[in-house]
């Protein structure tokens, strides 16, 4: 018996040692070696739990077809686009939420989010429910920054931000939660064309600070057909409940922007390889054609009436048997489903390059 207690003593360390031999190993195999994510809730993956904020889904149903059915805080039935990618990239099939003190600086050296669900590029969206701003995104990046080279070293650290893959997807909420949801925008931007450039500016701002703390590889999501969320169909009473046109064009329009706003980074920043990820067209397909995609329901979400339902309004008693049947999940957000769909489409139309 003497020896296997002798052998216990050592064995913690040893497999820490290890564990660190296997990270560096692949830090130096992956031209990726980290997925590093900041936006908003549709790429949130739970550090709004510790925050005081009602926007919040670490509850039942949400989660319920994530490992284990354990409801993280992203708002989907299951996974999100992060850990699809993630997994793609042949790193890990969930990138954890900084926040979250079930996490070290281990398990983050291979991919974290700083995401928060409810912000958006403009302070005053992310005030609507009290959740974290992007220019504080940023300042937990700069946190993790420390701990990663006081964990990893500075040439290794620095090797990391370099090559990993950084993932945004943001701006929703400042159109549907705040310019038009709120007067304050409105009236000191009377038109949405001006509160576009307005959110441009703070854009591109964002990009070149990242760029310079380090960030090289970046995919930019622009904005859905936020027409088509069972939300905005549900209240869209005189046309039927059709797809919001209007906020579709906006989409169209702002995503152009963003097009533009991307090929001038590029050419204005050395070394800097961002993507416009625009994922407008592949969702509007799922929506205009689910059974084309295996789906059945595409007006209305499969929380409760999946009309308005979302975050605390989601009764796991009335919420649908297979979420594998519905394009989206509550009435704001996509189920696992299509964001694997729309994973699939974004790795091989633009993030392929980075592999």
């Amino acid at each position: 018996m003497t020896p296997i207690r002798r052998m216990g003593k050592g064995y913690a360390p040893w497999l820490l040692f290890i564990n660190e031999v296997l990270l560096l190993l692949h830090f130096s195999a992956c031209k990726v070696p980290a997925i590093i994510v900041f936006g908003d809730s549709s790429v949130d993956s739970g550090n709004n739990n510790f925050i005081p904020t009602m926007a919040r889904s670490n509850f039942q149903p949400y989660g319920r077809d994530f490992f284990n059915g354990n409801p993280t805080g992203r708002f989907s039935n299951g996974r999100i686009p992060p850990d699809f990618v993630s997994e793609a990239f042949g790193i890990k099939q969930a990138v954890p939420a900084y926040l979250d003190p079930a996490f070290s600086i281990s398990d983050f050296a291979t991919g974290v989010c700083f995401a928060s669900a409810g912000t958006g590029y403009d302070n005053a969206t992310s005030n609507v429910a009290d959740v974290i701003p992007l220019w504080k995104e940023v300042e937990y990046y700069k946190e993790y920054q420390k701990k990663l080279r006081a964990h990893l070293g500075e040439e290794k650290a620095n090797q990391i931000l370099s090559d990993a893959l950084y993932l945004v997807s943001i701006g929703t909420n400042d159109f549907l939660e705040n310019y038009y949801a709120l007067t304050e925008r409105r009236s000191e931007f009377p038109t949405v064309q001006q509160y576009e450039d307005f959110l441009l500016g703070l854009a591109k701002n964002f990009f070149t600070e990242i760029y310079g703390l380090g960030a090289r590889k970046v995919s930019l999501t622009g904005l859905p057909p936020m027409g088509c969320l069972p939300l905005e169909r549900a209240m869209n009473i005189l046309e039927f409940h059709n797809c919001v046109e209007e906020y579709n064009n906006l989409a169209l329009e702002f995503n152009g922007k963003l097009g533009w706003l991307v090929s001038k980074l590029n050419k204005d920043l050395p070394g800097f390889q961002m993507v416009d990820a625009n994922v407008y067209d592949i969702f509007l397909q799922i929506v205009t054609d689910p059974s084309g995609f295996g789906f059945e329901e595409a007006k209305t979400g499969c929380c409760g009436t999946g009309r308005f339902e979302m975050g605390f309004l989601c009764d796991p008693k009335f919420t649908c048997q297979d979420a594998n049947k519905y394009v989206f999940w509550d009435a704001f957000h996509p189920s696992e489903k299509t964001s694997q769909i729309m994973s699939n489409y974004l790795i091989e139309k633009h993030l392929a390059k980075f592999l």
